[in-house]
């Protein structure tokens, strides 16, 4: 089965480790994958906003770890691996940098077309996250105001009339304000995909919001990245 199928089967929103190789200390993915095995995270996310030229080897030290799917989350073209299961290929469609939209598509169509990895078309919505993001200032975006869910539904309706498989909604890497789960909610009143939502989710109330707002995917990153033993409390907690 597809990994994009395992996400439609889903019988109950899950949670997703963000790993990003440019940051983590090697020891320290170890003791979340560690955690992650023993768990319902039904694949790990890998991926950053800064180029990485070492992921390759990166993801074949971290598949001795783990037999759980890699999906890659690319911040660029250069962040791609043919050692990944598979790839959300983002498309930015909240800002308006063409870049982001078609370019970087574009320059790695071949590539990822000659390889086997398991490509899910994503709409990747930015939202106000309280503060200026890398991923703003890397694509010279703006996010979606955090109170204008009425565009936040109609971005998320454009990109499933494009044919888009996926809606990521992301507040950025440690925002101080995560998503809406109204926003979230809105949403999917109005869109048939499958939501992932990320960006500054610390507290399992949230993602227990989130869980009954209509995402399928709630993502944990920089909070479980710095204290790892977090993210074995918050399974706990969860009971997922």
């Amino acid at each position: 089965m597809s990994i994009y199928q395992q996400i439609l089967s889903l019988s109950h929103p899950r949670v997703v480790v963000l790993i990003d190789p440019g940051k983590a200390d090697y020891r320290v993915n170890e003791e979340i994958v560690g955690f992650c095995n023993t768990s319902s995270v039904p694949f790990l996310l890998i991926g950053g906003s800064l180029v990485q030229d070492y992921l390759d080897s990166y993801l074949l030290n971290l598949r001795k770890l783990t037999t759980k799917p890699f999906v890659l989350f690319p911040g660029n073209l250069m962040q791609l691996s043919r050692h990944a299961d598979a790839m959300l290929l983002l498309s930015l469609v909240s800002g308006r940098n063409p870049e982001y939209l078609i370019g970087q598509h574009v320059a790695a169509s071949l590539y990822i077309r000659n390889t086997a990895i398991e490509v899910i078309p994503t709409g990747y919505m930015l939202v106000d996250g309280g503060g200026l993001t890398t991923v703003q200032y890397l694509t010279q975006t703006l996010p979606i105001p955090s109170d204008k869910i009425d565009l936040a539904v109609a971005t998320a309706v454009a990109a499933e009339l494009l044919g888009l498989k996926l809606i990521y909604l992301e507040a950025g890497s440690g925002a101080k304000q995560p998503v809406s789960p109204a926003m979230v909610a809105e949403i999917r009143k109005c869109v048939n995909l499958p939501m992932v939502v990320g960006g500054g989710i610390k507290h399992p109330h949230e993602i227990e919001d989130y869980a009954k707002s209509g995402a399928q995917i709630i993502v944990l990153g920089n909070s479980v990245e710095n204290n790892p033993a977090r993210l074995r409390q918050i399974l706990s907690d969860l009971r997922w």
